[in-house]
């Protein structure tokens, strides 16, 4: 691996940096503000945990003083999505050694859209590049988590800052949008949310979602190829 191949596979990740730096801030701040703990707490769950939505859901669970059972379904329901990103990434990921648990651990929605996406950098195997990104990315989210919680410190008003989660994943659907010419994908998993939505309500309307996005993907995939071999 050379510098080069570094150097590209950190500016493949900058576009999470910016948004990590702000989306950790914002957790940092709720964390310091709702709950009372400090920059190390902040650190440690950055950390230990690595989720973004389920650091905020963390959040409300402290400070509501949550049960365990309540803590691991809520956890549970909002991560669920990982499940369908892991099955995708059996294939990438395997042979990837010491390097797999980790890669594993630290997989993000941020996360599996670049490694799913861009082609690693020449002189960089597969396995490396997705590692780095996956470290790079957490070591992002550590500082922007750590920042906000000492900003919480400051005699300001930051009501308002939980809607960068909401900001962040808008972004990222425009991106990866603009990005591609196939938009299928992208109809598919927003007319399944919306329909789940609507039948299930907005507190269980998360795992139907999921299962009818890959569904039906997966049956847009199938078809795609019989009509290439045809």
């Amino acid at each position: 691996m050379n510098r080069k191949a570094l150097k590209t596979t950190f500016l493949d990740t900058v576009p999470v940096l910016t948004g990590y730096l702000f989306l950790g801030a914002g957790f940092g701040i709720l964390l310091g503000e709702k709950t009372g703990l400090g920059v190390g707490w902040a650190a440690i769950m950055a950390l230990t945990m690595f989720a973004g939505s389920g650091q905020y859901l963390a959040v409300s669970l402290i400070a509501d003083h949550a049960s365990l059972i309540s803590v691991a379904i809520a956890t549970f329901l909002v991560n669920a999505r990982h499940i369908f990103y892991g099955i995708s990434l059996l294939t990438p990921y395997k042979g990837a050694g010491k390097k797999k648990t980790y890669m594993i651990f630290g997989l993000t929605d941020e996360t599996y859209s670049l490694v799913t996406q861009n082609e690693p950098p020449e002189g960089m195997t597969r396995h490396t590049y997705c590692f780095l990104v996956t470290l790079f990315n957490q070591i992002y989210w550590i500082i922007g988590c750590s920042l906000g919680n000492l900003m919480s410190l400051l005699p300001i008003s930051f009501e308002g800052v939980e809607f960068v989660l909401t900001a962040l994943f808008v972004t990222m659907f425009v991106e990866q949008w603009l990005s591609h010419k196939h938009h299928l994908p992208a109809i598919i998993g927003v007319g399944s949310t919306l329909l789940c939505l609507l039948i299930f309500g907005q507190d269980i309307f998360l795992i139907p979602s999921m299962v009818m996005i890959a569904l039906l993907l997966t049956i847009s995939r199938k078809t795609g190829r019989r009509q290439d071999n045809v």
